[in-house]
């Protein structure tokens, strides 16, 4: 591959697919239209594969020879998914099935009128084009730039979109430039901590050593974060181009992926674009006919979260069980098989080839004075936008949750977003004005994460809340040092007895206590950050702490122990519904008299209350 071959497949492919980057109908296009199917793991579950399938057969036997099928990333608005979308007009299909695609042909690409029962729906209750939909006019795509627009399976597509040229600039930099070009764009490491990503890679490149290595963290195992996951679905091309950047910038010639098994799709596509890589010898020995030499293998993780902790993540690919390892001394100077190695996640990654081609300025005019440039979250919970988004740094939590997400479902009251997963923390309706960078949820004891935006509303407790992220931290917890192991279990435990209603005010204080003892003393940044979710929760909830405690009174109706159902007389009106319904036979009553909860046999499912068609029942 050289220079010259590089701008004629840019060309070529331009030729036939251009239409679909500009959303511009242009002259001498090979396809008059193109129908992309969503291909990521959430439109992929509900069977977007057989629609596209489907479409294409239909399309071949219309004759529509200048009408394309193909299938694209995650356009971020999964809530929406299946998503069908046609070029170049943009027009948005939103759960679509596989039976409408008779009709999509028929209608919209035969006869050139729209299906108006499939078409999304924005806030404003208009229909419109992709790119004018507000939730995604209000965003600002960098990391997420080709997904959603190119055929992840397809590496001509991704340089059509200036892949590759990047890594063509850098060749013709010194190392040192690259660095100092990583440094002045203020790219902060997107995996949790906010590392500074160049002098992490500035670190690794003076360090001394025969061998070198380059480790991606695709591990993501945050519950509810599917960042990373739906970039190597939907541009996986543009994580092993900037692996071999960085791999030039620090003196590499090696580099592994650290992904997930769980994440077939994500391994598939990439485990492509590296072999497609290769074979436009944009992998392996002199690339770009230069001395440069760089390939990349894919290492598959069983799902331990503690993986995703740089050191113990390379313990993983050595073949060991992933533990993490005392630092000093840093991966920079002794990681991979005792060599120098830098690792960074996926999403840092995929901002590298921008700031190379476009310049470190550029980049960091956007965001912050200290968080630049963008920041993509999954977001998720109570929330009717549920998605991928990509904002600026230091967008307010408050844009995020309304504007872009579309506000809680149901009319209910925001309560809380918990961030950085585990990790992180419970930001409160009275902080929604936050700007979202690092040092601002730092400074309110959260964290960003590697990107999971989970929102809470009204109905959602608290104390559960912290519990449930706990008990996925003692689950995961790999056991090596006894503050995570032996504290984090006991700390569940009081928990437990909170929401059981047995706890005493001093278990508030003990709880306190002991998870400023586990920040202080775990070994890996797993453990000391996995308090943070109680300690929010009891900074900005402490009156439901003491509502259980002292009431014996879960405030949201969630924790079952303190709850009690009962059955109002003068709104019954005897149906039998709900005692035909209840599993545990613990309602009685006539015929069109009010019947009666006996509350020593109920279990509290919730059923008899979900059944009721006079809303009669009440929790209390």
């Amino acid at each position: 591959m050289d220079a010259k071959r590089l701008n004629q497949i840019k060309n070529n492919t331009y030729k036939k697919v251009g239409n679909r980057f500009t959303h511009a109908k242009l002259k001498g296009m090979e396809f008059d239209r193109q129908v992309l199917v969503c291909g990521s793991t959430g439109c992929a579950s509900e069977s977007s594969q057989k629609i596209r399938a489907r479409l294409t057969e239909l399309v071949k036997e219309a004759g529509l020879s200048r009408v394309h099928v193909g299938q694209t990333g995650c356009f971020g608005l999964c809530a929406a998914g299946p998503v069908v979308v046609v070029y170049p007009d943009g027009t948005f299909y939103s759960h679509v099935k596989v039976e409408d695609a008779e009709e999509i042909v028929e209608s919209h690409l035969i006869g050139n009128k729209e299906v108006e029962r499939l078409l999304y729906i924005d806030a404003d209750g208009k229909s419109k084009p992709f790119n004018e939909i507000e939730s995604y006019c209000r965003q600002l795509r960098h990391a997420l730039r080709n997904c959603g627009v190119i055929d992840p399976e397809n590496i001509d597509e991704y340089i059509a979109r200036d892949g590759y040229f990047a890594l063509q600039k850098a060749l013709t930099m010194t190392p040192d430039q690259i660095v100092d070009e990583v440094t002045r764009s203020g790219l902060r490491g997107r995996g949790g901590a906010g590392f500074l990503t160049g002098r992490k890679w500035m670190f690794t490149q003076k360090a001394h050593g025969d061998k070198k290595y380059v480790c991606c963290n695709a591990d993501e195992g945050d519950p509810g974060a599917f960042m990373d996951r739906s970039v190597l679905e939907g541009d996986p091309h543009c994580v092993v181009e900037a692996m071999a950047i960085a791999a030039y910038a620090v003196g590499a010639d090696q580099g592994y992926v650290y992904v997930r098994a769980e994440y077939p799709i994500a391994v598939q596509r990439l485990q492509l674009a590296i072999n497609q890589a290769r074979e436009y010898g944009l992998l392996g020995n002199n690339i770009f006919g230069t001395s440069f030499c760089f390939d990349l293998e894919i290492r598959l993780g069983a799902g331990a979260f503690v993986c995703g902790e740089e050191t113990a993540l390379m313990t993983s690919i050595e073949g060991h069980r992933g533990e993490p390892r005392p630092r000093p001394p840093f991966p920079a100077e002794k990681g991979l098989f005792g060599k120098p190695t830098l690792l960074n996640n996926v999403e840092t990654y995929a901002n590298i080839a921008q700031i190379i081609l476009n310049g470190a300025d550029k980049y960091a005019a956007i965001g912050t004075e200290k968080s630049k440039g963008t920041k993509v979250f999954a977001l998720g919970g109570k929330i009717n936008n549920t998605g991928l988004v990509e904002i600026p740094m230091g967008t307010p939590l408050k844009e995020i949750i309304y504007d872009i997400g579309g506000g809680i479902p149901n009319g209910k009251q925001f309560k809380a977003a918990q961030t950085g997963g585990p990790s992180g923390g419970c930001i409160p309706a009275s902080l929604q004005d936050i700007p979202i960078d690092y040092e601002s949820l730092s400074s309110i004891g959260s964290m960003m994460g590697s990107g999971g935006l989970i929102v809470l509303d009204e109905d959602n407790c608290m104390v559960d809340i912290a519990k449930f992220y706990l008990q996925f931290t003692v689950d995961e917890s790999c056991g090596k040092c006894t503050p995570c192991r032996i504290g984090t279990r006991r700390l569940y435990e009081m928990l437990c007895k909170v929401t059981e209603g047995t706890a005493t005010m001093e278990d508030l204080d003990k709880m306190e206590e002991l998870c400023h003892y586990i920040k202080d003393n775990s070994l890996c940044g797993l453990g000391q950050s996995a308090p943070n979710p109680v300690l929010s929760t009891l900074k900005y909830f402490r009156e439901e702490y003491v509502a259980h405690v002292k009431e014996h009174r879960c405030p949201a109706g969630v924790c079952k122990s303190l709850l009690k159902y009962t059955i109002i007389p003068e709104k019954c009106k005897g149906c039998t519904l709900c005692a035909r319904n209840c599993p545990a036979n613990a309602i009685s009553g006539t015929v069109k008299e009010p019947h009666v909860i006996d509350t020593t046999k109920c279990v509290k499912c919730g059923v008899c209350a979900s059944k009721c068609r006079f809303n009669a029942i009440e929790k209390v």
